[in-house]
């Protein structure tokens, strides 16, 4: 399948005039190059770049491409600013996956759990993000009506798939608030019929757990079949794998069992069939990730066309340095960061026996967990992330890369569009965390465990390439299955790392378990070497100083000032 880049990509810049969530739509452009307001739902070209800066608010950062300024949020630096470098900081980098030893932006704060309403900017970014593409989706909700379209002469180019639109906005929309749920709590709600000037009121977390779900159920039979949507556009299979992810997490949310339900969508988005397991684990994660069938939602990115210091261009470059790209093909040459070390913790989840990188053997053919994909090999590289002194060093000898991220296809060639930029489509839902919420929620409701062994035996499988996952060339002598026996609930955690690590859900697994705060350390948590226990109000992130400033009706978490 080709990309359709159109849509994300062309139309995208199209609309560059809709450059913040705190501008006004309808103030004229400065120049002819940008449309605002009116001129952009002229035509029906307009409507869908609207639609793709909804969608591309979550992967790019700016207008102009790269890093060429006229970033989405208006003060905040545009390449550390996009969504999933975002989430990274406070998904990966709060856990015991992965380290970053700058101090800037609240980067030291994160990785310390240290961190409070006004000393880290990524924290405040998070937030204002998901409200800026809540603020374009109820824009596109708004204009996008039956009326307006026939009002502006374009219900015929665009009337039948007016309600396919406003439910794939709705989609967005409701994972902003399901993301804001997860990570504040309480969180202020506005919608299209919110007025400019109202002060948007504050919901508890249930309302807003409430809210998404309610929107996700009612859009379903609206959005596009499975597979039947143009590619990087949601369907219903999208839809039903966001509310396992929800039920699954319930309990935590908002203090209700949901874990039947989480179980039943999982089992939807496995059994519906058109997405899935990849053959090849390995395969998720490169170049020409687009031809990859587990992927459920992808956030589209192109090395020339959708340019991003944010998007997977972070999650290669940030875990690669220049010398590794003499040892194997990275995809962005020698324009390596280096920055991004795995954890020991995050290590010590495979056998040691597969976390070696092996110089005649660059894809790790040769392992038995195929998903063990670490950077041993340079000089003086050691797996502590500290140095000879006990302290934290932005020497890259110190911590393992971690490179299942590459900028290459499958074949292990260059991406066709060139180093610079990345080309991986960032896999915002896939297949695979479907089976590993079914075994879960399984276990969680005292189900089958044969049924639940079952889910997670087809996950080890496909990542030990064993079994009916057996290639010519491709080790197999050893089969991923475990038995009944070995199936815990800390069994579950410790394969979603494997399986999920840098995907964005590793701090609301731990919390899910009870293992963020209290009880299980690992690197540089609370400012020490190996780890201690923090306060639970870090459970949730403050609502941002700024917000308290604007807003002040609104009140924040416990455990911090407002």
């Amino acid at each position: 399948m080709i990309k359709n880049i159109k849509l994300y990509l062309v139309l995208f810049f199209a609309c560059c005039g809709l450059s913040s969530c705190f501008d006004d739509l309808d103030t004229m452009p400065l120049d002819n190059n940008q449309l605002v307001g009116e001129q952009v739902y002229s035509t029906a070209d307009g409507y869908m770049g609207m639609l793709a800066k909804c969608y591309g608010s979550l992967i790019l950062t700016g207008q102009k491409g790269g890093d060429g300024g006229d970033g989405d949020l208006q003060g905040a630096n545009e390449g550390y600013s996009g969504y999933v470098r975002l989430l990274f900081y406070l998904q990966e980098l709060t856990t015991d996956d992965f380290l970053m030893p700058s101090s800037s932006n609240g980067l030291r704060k994160c990785l310390n759990m240290q961190w409070d309403s006004s000393n880290a900017a990524v924290i405040t970014w998070t937030y204002q993000r998901l409200y800026m593409t809540i603020a374009y989706c109820n824009e596109m909700l708004r204009e996008c009506t039956e009326d307006k379209l026939k009002g502006r002469g374009l219900y015929e180019a665009l009337g039948a798939d007016c309600e396919k639109i406003r439910a794939e906005v709705r989609f967005l929309r409701a994972y902003c608030y399901a993301q804001l749920c997860d990570l504040f709590g309480n969180v202020p709600y506005i919608d299209e019929e919110t007025g400019v000037k109202e002060i948007p009121s504050q919901m508890k977390r249930a309302e807003v757990f409430a809210f998404a779900e309610g929107e996700l159920k009612a859009i379903e039979n609206s959005l596009a079949a499975p597979r039947t949507n143009v590619y990087g556009r949601v369907d219903r299979v999208a839809a039903w794998f966001l509310l396992s992810r929800m039920y699954l997490n319930s309990k935590t949310w908002i203090g209700s069992d949901r874990y039947a339900d989480a179980l039943a969508y999982a089992k939807k988005v496995i059994n519906e069939g058109q997405y899935p397991l990849a053959s090849d684990y390995r395969h998720i994660f490169l170049a020409d990730n687009d031809q990859c069938k587990e992927i459920i939602w992808p956030l589209c990115q192109d090395g020339q066309k959708a340019q991003s210091s944010a998007g997977t261009n972070f999650y290669v470059k940030a875990f690669v340095n220049g010398p590794m790209n003499e040892i194997y093909q990275t995809g962005v040459g020698s324009r390596g960061w280096g920055n991004v070390r795995a954890k020991t913790t995050f290590v010590d989840a495979f056998d040691a026996s597969d976390v070696e990188f092996r110089l005649n053997d660059t894809w790790g053919n040769t392992k038995n967990d195929k998903r063990a994909q670490f950077m041993t090999a340079l000089a003086n590289q050691k797996k502590d992330t500290w140095d000879d002194k006990e302290q934290m060093t932005s020497t890259f000898t110190c911590g393992y890369g971690y490179i299942k991220w590459r900028n290459v296809t499958r074949d292990d060639k260059p991406a066709p569009q060139g180093e610079a930029y990345s080309s991986i489509d960032f896999p915002m839902f896939r297949t695979g965390e479907a089976y590993l919420i079914a075994a879960e929620a399984i276990l969680r409701s005292n189900g089958s465990k044969s049924e639940a062994l079952d889910y997670v035996n087809e996950i080890r499988q496909r990542a030990y390439m064993s079994d009916k996952y057996a290639v010519a060339g491709v080790s197999s002598a050893v089969s991923g299955k475990i038995t009944e026996s070995q199936l815990t609930l800390d069994f579950i955690l410790a394969e979603r790392q494997r399986e999920l690590a840098s995907e964005l859900v590793r701090r609301t697994d731990l919390i899910r378990f009870g293992k963020f705060t209290k009880g299980n350390n690992w690197d540089w948590k609370n400012g020490v070497r190996l780890g201690s226990d923090v306060d639970d109000h870090y459970n949730v992130f403050p609502i941002p100083e700024a917000e308290l400033t604007n807003n002040p009706s609104l009140v924040q978490n416990d455990g911090y000032k407002k």
